[in-house]
């Protein structure tokens, strides 16, 4: 081992545990890293930067645009909403959702898929009185697998892709992965519907929860002819920054009030709804005119009207929430919402809302304004998992299917050779502009500019491990202790390593850190590169075992009352089957 090797696994762990204990946004961690690299050398500024213009973030960026056009259009909702409608019994139900899912996770981002499908299963299972914890998990699960199938079924996928691309190889076909894909995906949701169902928990939504603790959450307080703040201003009446108290909501009269701003005015008569610590509330009685209301029934149910509604909100792991607390980040202004409780891991996080600093996966409880769901279009800091009351479709449905017929016929250029798939996706995106079916500025805000920080920052330092001769180091390393076992030795600790990779960080960067060591290994033991390929991005896929693991099992942790056991004691054996199937089908294929 050389110096420059050691610093390279230093700075490789470092920036795993950063990545894992969440001491920063992915994508700056990442892209820290590589800029360390730079600087001590290791790669020149080509090298470092050369993942920026990959032709797999390219075409990542690319398909952020085609799924914000489908997202808009509502269309894959209201086709899940009608099998639903038909179903009849929970294991027909569970069918009708996860096999259509897993199809549409095979040619459309899964992300934006199941944030749009957690309201409608949400609102579904309500009508039913099923809990969501029995669907939520599963759908996220149906949409991984799916995504395996294609070359754009996932980020993941076109990350080796490019890599392999970088390699001086040919790359991935649209239908390579499909020869392990489609057998993990057939037995996976099997698993889910015979076995999978009956260790999924029964848990309670938040909204549910809360409801049957009002008080816990809630207190009334009502403004008395002895107030001397009467006609003032909410910041004049010093409420604004009230000691763990949070005043979300004014009743006056048949008129409520909420989200409240600094600049509402007080009245006499008026009803001011608190959340936060409310043993504190107490010391509001201190002030004259101001008298505690215990005998009110309050409800979240109650908490809304007209404009305003409850909201369910998880925090995304692009989210620039996750750097500040509420207060600071002028939650209340920037969204139009005000944020009644804060639930983490199952657990709601104790102490004065507004101090509160929110982490990825954090589900927010929220009295929304009139203005808050356009604003909230213009941002990645959280998914929505509410169901609306009513069926509700953003868009004319139109340009959904419009939009599909345009990808089944470029990706059937792409299959037939005509076309690769950056430059089909280059057509795709160009069509939708010349047919107004997005316009550029819908097309920029689709796009996750930190997603693609993340993967080019990564791509960077894959080529730091190739450089320095980490990969090689590692893969003689590997070689020398499993190769006695066996090849399929070797390929089993393979998928498992970047599997856990996975786990712990995030897919893109498990298989960037992962295929520079695999491609190596795959001229050592005398199986195929793109065999090699194969099991690193499908490894680097299914993860199962966590909710901070991948983006659909982060959306669906807090709507279904999951705990980390949830996923462990569900995703083991679903983990255990696509590992011997994946490994089982690259052994026979490309040995």
């Amino acid at each position: 081992m050389t110096i420059e090797i050691a610093v390279v696994l230093i700075g490789i762990t470092a920036m795993m545990a950063g990545l894992f204990l969440e001491a920063a946004r992915p994508d700056l961690l990442v892209f820290f890293t590589l800029f360390v690299f730079l600087m001590l050398g290791f790669v020149t500024p080509d090298e470092a930067l050369a993942g920026f213009s990959n032709q797999g973030m390219m075409t990542v960026a690319l398909l952020f645009v085609v799924a914000g056009v489908f997202e808009k259009s509502g269309l894959i909702e209201r086709l899940m909403s009608s099998f639903l409608a038909d179903a009849v019994t929970d294991r027909g139900a569970m069918g009708k959702l996860l096999f259509p899912v897993s199809a549409f996770s095979a040619f459309f981002n899964n992300t934006p898929i199941v944030a749009t499908l957690t309201p409608v299963v949400r609102r579904w299972t309500s009508r039913r009185n099923i809990s969501p914890s029995k669907y939520l998990l599963p759908l996220s699960y149906a949409s991984i697998l799916g995504g395996t199938i294609t070359l754009i079924g996932t980020s993941t996928n076109l990350v080796v892709h490019g890599l392999l691309i970088d390699a001086g190889e040919t790359g991935f076909s649209f239908f390579q992965l499909a020869w392990v894909g489609v057998p993990i995906t057939i037995a996976g949701l099997f698993y889910l519907l015979l076995f999978g169902r009956r260790l999924l928990p029964d848990h309670r939504s938040m909204i549910q929860r809360v409801n049957e603790s009002t008080k816990d959450y809630l207190s009334e307080v009502k403004v008395t002819p002895e107030f001397a703040y009467s006609g003032k201003t909410v910041e004049e009446a010093q409420l604004r920054n009230l000691k763990n108290l949070y005043l979300v909501e004014i009743i006056r009269g048949k008129e409520r009030i909420s989200p409240v701003s600094s600049q509402t005015t007080i009245w006499t008569g008026d009803r001011l709804i608190f959340t936060g610590v409310i043993s504190t509330i107490a010391d509001l009685q201190k002030r004259k005119g101001l008298v505690v209301n215990t005998g009110t029934d309050l409800s979240l149910e109650n908490i809304k009207s007209g404009d305003s509604r409850l909201v369910e909100a998880v925090v995304s792991h692009q989210s620039s929430l996750t750097q500040q607390s509420i207060k600071q980040g002028r939650f209340r202004q920037t969204y139009d919402a005000a944020v009644v409780a804060v639930h983490r891991n199952d657990e709601r996080v104790e102490g004065k809302v507004g101090d509160i600093v929110p982490k990825a996966g954090d589900l927010l409880l929220l009295v929304s304004g009139p203005e808050f769901h356009e604003r909230t279009r213009e941002r990645k800091d959280f998914y929505i998992t509410t169901p609306l009351e009513e069926q509700k479709f953003y868009e004319d449905e139109s340009q959904g299917w419009l939009t599909l017929i345009l990808l089944m016929a470029l990706i059937g250029c792409v299959m037939i050779g005509w076309l690769s798939i950056f430059k089909a996706m280059v057509i795709m995106v160009g069509a939708l502009l010349v047919l107004k079916i997005t316009s550029p500025s819908e097309a920029k805000e689709a796009v996750q500019f930190q997603v693609l920080l993340l993967i080019a920052s990564a791509l960077g330092i894959g080529r730091v491990i190739t450089e320095t001769g980490t990969a090689e180091w590692a893969a003689e390393l590997l070689i020398s202790g499993l190769q006695p076992l066996g090849i399929l030795a070797v390929l089993v600790c393979l998928y498992f390593m970047t599997n856990i990779f996975t786990e712990l960080i995030t897919n893109n960067a498990a298989a960037v850190i992962m295929f520079p060591i695999a491609y190596e290994i795959s001229g050592e033991i005398g199986i195929e590169p793109i065999g090699m390929a194969v099991l690193t991005a499908v490894a680097a896929s299914a993860s199962f075992l966590s909710p901070i693991g991948y983006q659909t099992n982060l959306i669906v942790f807090g709507p279904g009352g999951y705990s980390f056991a949830d996923y462990a004691r569900v995703g083991f054996p679903l983990t255990m089957i696509c590992m011997a199937v994946t490994v089982s089908v690259v052994y026979i294929m490309y040995v």
